[in-house]
């Protein structure tokens, strides 16, 4: 069994982008981070794109609405970081409070700012397979952990447990591609789907993103996979002084004996997400005039 380290891999990324940014003629490429509210993980999260960002020069711009915000009152923030030509992408940080409508922000968001791939145009654009869209960061993170891993998903089952907007559906329509790296055959299991352990024991890359801790047991995995967990979920520990332990949608003390390879988490997907959002943001100030 061999451990697919997200944090070396990240780092490397990390590396080649911050001496591409050094070289980049005229001003450094803008991400907006737009965090509304006080969501503990919203605001780690934003802390870490914030300071990768300074890491690689990248100019961050945090900003940071009241929580009773309106749907217009965000909607126009957004406006304005469109049509600012200093800004080069644009993140709206997910959850947003539940009387905002969150998929009408990511809409919003003018397409070749939309480094976090949720808007309609860049979702088409990874259907069609036009390299000028933004892929959503975990689901790029994944493909990018395969290619550096040396597993070529070509001609194997890929079986992809969630639909979310944020990693099943896209990373499915990834390695579905017709490419290098990609052309894999891809199956879609969720909350509806009968037998599932049946269809997750056919999986040569068993990618789970469900959002349930350890859900993924030793029953539902085929010797010799590959499994990419993507979940991190908190779960109450009285062992740890924080009261809690991170841990992902996959069993891991039971299912890691089997795989050829896994991710751990945390160290995993989620230093990628940070990792492929800084991708997307140097991509788009190649990509644009400014």
């Amino acid at each position: 069994m061999e451990l697919i380290d997200g944090n070396r891999i990240a780092a490397a990324i990390i590396a080649e982008l911050t001496a591409e940014v050094a070289a980049l003629p005229g001003r450094k490429p803008c991400l907006a981070l737009v965090r509304v509210g006080e969501d503990p993980a919203s605001v780690s999260y934003v802390r870490k794109k914030e300071t990768t960002a300074a890491a690689i020069g990248v100019t961050g711009r945090v900003i940071l609405p009241p929580v009773n915000i309106t749907q217009a009152g965000l909607e126009a923030i957004v406006d304005e970081l469109n049509a600012d030509p200093a800004v080069d992408g644009i993140l709206v940080q997910s959850p947003l409070p539940k009387h905002l409508d969150e998929l009408a922000i990511f809409r919003r968001i003018a397409p070749p700012k939309d480094v976090d791939g949720l808007g309609t145009v860049n979702l088409g654009k990874v259907a069609q397979e036009d390299a000028t869209g933004f892929v959503s960061c975990t689901p790029a993170g994944i493909m990018e952990l395969l290619a550096r891993s040396g597993v070529d998903l070509n001609g194997r089952h890929v079986v992809v447990l969630g639909r979310s907007l944020l990693v099943g559906k896209p990373v499915a329509l990834l390695a579905l591609q017709k490419k290098a790296g990609a052309n894999g055959t891809v199956t879609i299991c969720h909350s509806g789907t009968r037998d599932l352990a049946t269809l997750t024991r056919l999986a040569d890359v068993l990618i789970a993103a469900i959002g349930r801790p350890e859900f993924v047991t030793a029953d539902m995995v085929k010797p010799g996979a590959v499994v990419i967990d993507v979940g991190i979920n908190r779960v109450a520990d009285a062992t740890n002084k924080k009261g809690y332990r991170l841990t992902g949608d996959v069993h891991f003390p039971s299912v890691a004996p089997l795989c050829a390879k896994i991710t751990p988490v945390p160290g995993g997907v989620g230093p990628m997400t940070v990792a492929m959002l800084m991708k997307n943001t140097v991509k788009a100030r190649r990509l644009g005039a400014g």
